[in-house]
């Protein structure tokens, strides 16, 4: 493994400060999307930056604004490499960009590092009835959220109560879910584990 020098660690810094463009609460370093900086030779500064999934609409936004960065501090030269692997998962986001997106009121995902294959179930297209976690799922209540398991259900960022409901696999961007919370009442978004 090679060592990064004290420029690419003071460039890797300041490329993971620049803020996500759908989730701005976050610096690209938080959402764990940034992941190595290389200077070459002729002073040039290669960035590796792995998207949340392939096709990320956010991909483009993300390398113009670190482009833009690195630009206005010196660097003449920048290119952003798209990197697929190690692929990206939502284990990557950092305790302090969950704290970030709980305290903004989206809640935060679940940790679920996979080994191995991982499963793959087809289901309907619509919604149906709304799935639900917490003890209303456990005493055998409105079906299940096969994402969540009752061992670990997703909490609401409001009131941080256990018992919610899936409104809509999407919400206002393709890796968020519309969720409920059956004890507050109150909406909100949940980033899906990936």
């Amino acid at each position: 493994m090679v060592t990064a020098t004290a420029l690419e660690a003071e460039l890797l810094e300041l490329a993971g400060s620049v803020p996500d463009p759908e989730l701005p609460v976050l610096t690209l370093h938080e959402l764990g999307v940034v992941r190595a900086v290389r200077v070459g030779d002729s002073g040039s500064v290669e960035v590796d930056l792995t998207p949340t999934y392939t096709g990320c609409p956010a991909v483009e936004a993300m390398s113009a604004d670190i482009e833009r960065l690195l630009h206005e501090h010196g660097v003449h030269e920048v290119r952003v490499r798209t990197v697929l692997s190690p692929a990206w998962s939502t284990d990557d986001i950092t305790a302090e960009g969950r704290r970030k997106l709980e305290s903004s009121g989206i809640a935060p995902p679940r940790p679920h590092r996979a080994t191995g294959p991982v499963a793959l179930s087809l289901s309907p297209t619509h919604t149906g009835a709304p799935t639900r976690t917490g003890a209303a799922n456990r005493t055998g209540g409105h079906g299940t959220d096969a994402a969540a398991g009752a061992a670990d259900p997703v909490r609401c960022p409001h009131c941080h109560s256990t018992e919610t409901e899936l409104l809509s696999r999407f919400s206002s961007t393709a890796c968020k879910a519309l969720r409920r919370c059956l004890s507050c009442r109150e909406p909100f978004d949940h980033f899906k584990e990936l």
